[in-house]
């Protein structure tokens, strides 16, 4: 009778190694995943010394790539096009603030193309996005 009551017992210990192995894979390939996850577009922007942009009115970025290519917030555009493209925004939300993110490797043509386009658009007041400067840690003196 004695081993009847041995068998009947449950164990009251939870396994958790095979949890921690399950939730580490995961937290693995959400590390390798997440930087592929992030949109938009890959611009090295001028380098300035001015200060971060504050507003809450609606923005459109317009982004000219190393390679000339222009983008509309996240969507291509070619620059014949984008004047009628913004004159038409600027219709339906008159408030739209535009601004420039141009890479710093463009070539000068390309973006004076792009502001031309946006001057025939109606877009009076049109803002450079730029990176902030920086500079490098003060040197430590050798004694």
């Amino acid at each position: 009778m004695a081993g009847v009551n041995n068998r009947s017992r449950f164990l009251g210990e939870i396994n958790v190694v095979p949890l921690v192995d399950v939730v580490l894979v995961l937290l693995i390939i959400f590390m390798v995943a997440a930087p592929m996850m992030v949109q938009g577009l890959d611009v090295k922007l001028p380098e300035t010394t001015s200060g971060a942009l504050k507003t809450s009115e609606e923005l459109l970025v317009l982004t000219v790539t190393k390679e000339g290519k222009v983008f509309l917030d996240e969507f291509p555009v070619g620059v014949k096009g984008l004047a009628a493209k913004l004159k038409n925004i600027k219709t339906r939300k008159p408030g739209t603030r535009v601004y420039l993110r141009a890479d710093q490797d463009v070539p000068y043509g390309v973006v004076v193309q792009v502001l031309a386009e946006a001057k025939k658009a109606g877009v009076s007041n049109l803002g450079m996005v730029t990176e902030p400067e920086r500079v490098p840690p003060p040197q430590k003196k050798k004694s």
